[in-house]
């Protein structure tokens, strides 16, 4: 039976949702989710205290909750950026990264989530560490497949599986590349369908990719629009943007028909994040992406103008205000719950035939 969670980022021991993990684990509750993904387990607990951590355990195996970890990240040229994991390690990242993975096995949270990279706030392409100019996309591709191969001892050891987010910086096909090498024992993928556009995938096709190997998701809807300059994405609540759902959860669950699905929400802004096809330095730098993957992509973008000029969605300038970031993040995730259940509710057959509608703005694109 699919169960739906809400993955949660901490900082300093405190979310956006609670002062602290348990908290934080009641006001989850209490919106109606049924497990968390704490995605920086090391800032929920920083010490990573034995005694509040099973505390937490207990508070989410009482509510009939389930919870998944998210660890440090695998891409050794940004590691420096998460020193927290380097000194749970005493000076190594390795050891921090292996502490994390002992942590998910003890209390059996054996699907732990994980990336290559992360959004920097800097201009155009320079903003995506595949971009980087101290060092090429392949040679930290490679370092990262390193890093996992030294981690697949102790992954093998506690029965954990990483999962590779489809991050804004890597391409499905580039994480099915690193699980041939690591192996899908140890190695997976966390599904983020809002992602999948900002390297050039059309959605469907890059899900029914990674589907087979999907074992953790970061659910969300967005919206491509034509910014003039190139395209820009933007994230929405499930049901309110671009992606085609029914074939979404079709293509996933029909691999996956048991997996936990877990909504990532946001707060404050809708992330944009740029496409720029026209740069010179695009193409050279997604060597799996077709002339027809770009036509969807801008195909989307023109829908985006039509319906935005009609007033069916809304235009770029509302897309990029921002609001308040704690209550902003409390609707976006009731309105993506109650959209992917009623998606959920549509799979049954009985419901189905009873004419059972989604509660969504537009489930399908």
């Amino acid at each position: 039976m699919t169960r739906i969670g809400v993955d949660v980022k901490f900082t300093g021991g405190s979310s956006l949702l609670g002062a602290d993990p348990l908290a934080t684990l009641d006001a989850v509750a209490g919106l109606g989710f049924e497990g968390i993904l704490v995605r920086t387990v090391d800032e929920a607990f920083p010490e990573l205290d034995p005694g509040a951590i099973g505390a937490f355990a207990r508070a989410a195996r009482d509510r009939g909750m389930f919870v998944q970890l998210g660890v440090g990240k695998v891409n050794p040229y940004m590691t420096a950026e998460l020193p927290r994991v380097r000194d749970l390690g005493g000076g190594s990242y390795l050891a921090g990264m292996e502490r994390l993975i002992r942590l998910c096995a003890e209390h059996g949270w054996t699907e732990a989530w994980t990336a290559t990279g992360g959004f920097k706030p800097y201009p155009g392409l320079l903003s995506f560490d595949r971009f980087r100019t101290d060092a090429d996309w392949a040679d930290q591709l490679a370092a990262t497949g390193d890093f996992l191969l030294a981690l697949a001892p102790v992954l093998r050891e506690h029965g954990v599986r990483l999962n590779i987010e489809t991050h804004e910086e890597i391409t499905t096909f580039e994480i099915l590349r690193l699980i041939d090498l690591v192996g899908a024992d140890v190695l997976g993928v966390c599904l983020d369908p809002a992602n999948l556009v900002v390297r050039g995938e059309p959605v469907g096709p890059a899900v029914a990719r990674v589907a087979p190997y999907t074992r953790m998701t970061h659910l969300r809807d967005a919206i491509l629009a034509d910014t003039g300059e190139g395209l820009s994405r933007f994230l929405m609540p499930i049901g309110q943007g671009m992606t085609d759902w029914p074939r979404l959860l079709d293509t996933l669950l029909g691999a996956r028909p048991e997996i936990d699905l877990v909504i990532e929400g946001i707060g404050g802004s809708r992330a944009e994040m740029s496409l720029l096809p026209d740069d010179p330095r695009w193409w050279p730098a997604h060597p799996d992406m077709t002339p027809s993957d770009l036509e969807e992509l801008r195909s989307l973008a023109a829908q985006h103008t039509a319906d935005a000029a009609a007033g069916r969605r809304p235009g770029l300038g509302e897309l990029r205000s921002s609001g308040p970031a704690g209550p902003e993040l409390r609707a976006f995730l009731g309105e993506s719950l109650a959209c992917l259940r009623a998606l959920l509710d549509l799979r049954n057959p009985t419901l189905a035939s009873e004419g059972e509608l989604p509660t969504c703005t537009n489930p399908r694109s």
